[in-house]
């Protein structure tokens, strides 16, 4: 729950034509003056009574000041024996295969359970690094290669380099329609005004670039390489809706599933039950922080994924059968 902090205080007479946060700065002495400032614009401080949101506002002294702020509640996130696929591992850092229905970081209605609680778990001294070493995010379904620094000195040097697009990450996602050739999205994306969870385009969101090529065509859907020139929330399954390809399974930018014509009764029915977004961070490359050494990994898609595709691949061949049999 959120706390409120109240403080109340009389000016010192000797403060004449002082600034607000320059007053507040010397009654509150374990706070910055940023922090009062972002206080003041946000109507949080009152002088005689009065919500005041400049933070130049004369002060002449003999005013009672009143301040009132959320505290937000210290999270002290706890060790989770819970098993990591790890990949690669040395003193700096760690490459794990996340798995589907694995959150990476707590949050409202997932406080553990998560890969950070599981990071605090095997190796403690992650602790001491910020956000646990982690340096960017699947979302909870998800899967595929993520990187954890283990240090503060390749967390700061892993943020760089994905700050500078110098590192690498491909996945590969089934989609649905019939796409002709590959592309690039480029859109802004930003948070749903109303829907809180739900990403979207907006001219005033995030810059956000997609490359995608096509790998395999089936009847009603398209096997899809997909590179990040950015890494947004969502950013994959919005570009993808955007462009009217949704991704198969995904719950929040697809709309319902539609029958296939012609297919039979079992793939349709394995079709509308693939319960996540069929998406797949296949490939990670990057310059090691420490050793500069140019690494790469690639890991397989997950079982699901391979049914999926399998169940499409065999959808399309009957269809063949059937128009050589006109």
């Amino acid at each position: 729950m959120e706390k409120y902090q109240h403080f109340t205080g009389t000016v010192n007479t000797l403060r004449v034509r002082q600034r607000l946060d320059q007053v507040l700065v010397q009654l509150l002495h374990d706070c910055s003056r940023t922090q009062i400032k972002a206080w003041i614009l946000d109507g949080l401080v009152k002088v005689n009574g009065r919500i005041i949101t400049l933070p130049k506002e004369k002060i002449f002294g003999g005013e009672t000041v009143e301040v009132c702020v959320i505290v937000k509640k210290v999270l002290r996130w706890e060790p989770q024996a819970i098993r990591l696929n790890i990949i690669y591992e040395d003193d700096h850092i760690l490459v794990i295969n996340k798995a589907s229905d694995f959150v990476v970081h707590p949050g409202a209605g997932h406080e553990n359970g998560t890969v950070l609680n599981a990071l605090l778990d095997y190796f403690p001294p992650i602790a001491e690094v910020p956000r646990v070493g982690i340096v960017h995010r699947l979302d909870k379904d998800t899967t595929g290669l993520m990187v954890v620094a283990k240090t503060v000195l390749a967390q700061n040097r892993l943020s760089r380099s994905l700050q500078a697009r110098e590192i690498t990450r491909e996945y590969e996602a089934v989609a649905i329609g019939h796409m002709i050739s590959g592309g690039t999205v480029d859109k802004p994306i930003a948070r749903h005004p109303i829907q809180r969870t739900h990403m979207m385009i907006h001219p005033t969101g995030k810059p956000s670039v997609t490359h995608y090529r096509v790998m395999e065509h089936f009847r009603a859907h398209t096997r899809l390489r997909l590179r990040l020139q950015s890494g947004r929330t969502h950013q994959i399954r919005v570009h993808m809706a955007h462009i009217n390809h949704p991704l198969v399974g995904d719950p929040i930018y697809k709309k319902r599933p539609r029958l296939i014509k012609g297919a039979s009764a079992s793939f349709n029915e394995a079709l509308y039950h693939f319960n996540r977004q069929a998406l797949h961070a296949t490939l990670l490359k990057l310059c090691h922080p420490i050793t500069t050494i140019n690494m790469e990994w690639r890991v397989p898609l997950p079982q699901d994924m391979v049914a999926l595709i399998a169940a499409l691949k065999a959808d399309t061949e009957m269809l063949k059968i059937h128009m050589n049999c006109l």
